[in-house]
């Protein structure tokens, strides 16, 4: 994927919206939909591989939050840049107007999907 050949497909998931940058491991464990243990193991591999790393919280104590590094990024602007392609390429195939209602849609299933995950 764009240069960034080092990356197997467990490694993508991280990379979902929103971006991991600040995030306690637990959350991105929920978020990805795997174990503590197998996130911890995917971190520790991604770390690695300069894309992650865990910095320690203000405060000083032992929490450590994961933040993506600058190679981190890059991989997030390639897989923007890709679904605004994509975006771009269904608009014009279906139009402006029902691709928008199509988002919108989306965007309201999203947030229900939200609003379910912040209340459990």
């Amino acid at each position: 994927m764009a240069g960034f050949t080092d990356l197997q497909d467990p490694h993508l998931s991280v990379f979902s919206y929103p971006l991991p940058d600040g995030v306690r491991p637990s959350a991105l464990a929920h978020r990805i939909g795997m174990s503590r243990q197998a996130t911890n193991y995917l971190i520790t591999q991604m770390e690695a591989l300069g894309y992650l790393e865990r910095r320690a919280t203000e405060g000083g104590g032992e929490r450590r939050l994961v933040h993506l590094t600058e190679r981190g990024w890059q991989v997030g602007e390639v897989i923007f840049a890709c679904l605004r392609d994509l975006q771009a390429e269904w608009a014009e195939a279906i139009g402006p107007e029902r691709f928008d209602d199509f988002m919108d849609v989306l965007r309201r299933l999203a947030a229900d999907e939200q609003q379910v995950l912040s209340s459990q």
